[in-house]
C-alpha cells in the first residue's frame, strides 16, 4: 500500500473559513453572545432575542470575529486569504463555535511527486 503525503491547501482552507464567517448560524450566535453579552439586552448565553432571531443577518464582520479570537481583523483576513496559517488551537476553537468538524474546513492537496 502506497501512502501519499498530503499538505494543507491554506488558500482553499481560508476560503472555507470565509464562507463560515459569512453564513454559519452557530458562529453568528456565539459571536453575538460573546460580543454583546454586556450590552444590547443580551444575557451572553446565546438565548437572547438578538442571538436567536432566525432572520438575523448571519454574516459576521472581521472585526467582530477578531474580537472573539483576540486578534486584529487583519489576522482574520490573512487566515481567510491563506496568507498565514491559522494555528491548530484557533482552528479547533473555530470548529467548536461553528459546530463543524476539521474535515469540513481543512482542504488537503497531495504532495507533488
Amino acid at each position: 500500500m502506497k501512502i501519499v503525503r498530503s499538505f494543507i491547501d491554506w488558500e482553499s482552507t481560508g476560503n472555507k473559513l470565509y464562507r463560515l464567517r459569512s453564513d454559519n448560524p452557530h458562529l453568528r450566535k456565539f459571536v453575538c453572545s460573546a460580543i454583546k453579552k454586556d450590552t444590547e439586552k443580551c444575557d451572553g448565553d446565546g438565548n437572547c432575542e438578538i442571538c436567536t432571531d432566525r432572520h438575523m443577518d448571519r454574516s459576521i464582520s472581521r472585526p467582530e470575529l477578531a474580537a472573539v479570537f483576540g486578534v486584529s481583523d487583519s489576522v482574520i483576513n490573512n487566515w481567510e486569504t491563506g496568507r498565514t496559517q491559522i494555528g491548530i488551537e484557533d482552528l479547533l476553537f473555530y470548529c467548536r463555535i461553528a459546530q463543524v468538524g476539521l474535515e469540513d474546513i481543512i482542504v488537503f492537496q497531495d504532495a507533488k511527486t
